[in-house]
């Protein structure tokens, strides 16, 4: 049997320990706008979700009961890291701009043979990256 297909990501939930602070923060980083969101009593929670005009993309901020308010912390299981696709070397440099212009530490930009990358992270210490895939890879991918 076949593997059936997707096209894509329908959208992302990260769980926040202040909803309030992270919508601002993605708001004004990436100029999202609020989609809907709301208080489910059943399962503990608060939503939001946001999304970016220009790409389309969907990320939902949860903000629950029985978080203990502890950092992100990647070594443990689940959620590494999420990373974000630029066009161009050119809008990997604006985004340096942009984190820097809004005080956001990073890493600068890190230099490979297939890709160059900016990472940073959200006030709950998610790691985030903008990554510009070089065209040299193009040929590795099998689409």
């Amino acid at each position: 049997m076949p593997t059936p297909k997707i096209n894509g990501i329908s959208h992302v939930d990260l769980s926040v320990t202040d909803l309030a602070r992270s919508k601002a923060w993605y708001s004004e980083l990436l100029g999202m706008a609020e989609l809907f969101g709301g208080r489910n009593d059943e399962h503990g929670y608060e939503v939001s979700y946001l999304i970016e005009p220009d790409s389309g993309v969907i990320m939902g901020f949860e903000r629950h009961d029985a978080n203990t308010d502890s950092a992100f912390d990647e070594r443990r299981i689940g959620l590494d890291h999420l990373s974000w696709a630029v066009d161009s070397r050119a809008q990997l440099d604006g985004w340096l701009a942009r984190l820097d212009d809004l005080e956001i530490p990073h890493s600068g930009i890190t230099e490979e043979d297939m890709w160059d990358v900016l990472v940073f992270r959200d006030p709950d210490n998610i790691q985030l990256e903008f990554i510009y895939v070089k065209p040299a890879a193009s040929g590795l991918i099998d689409t």
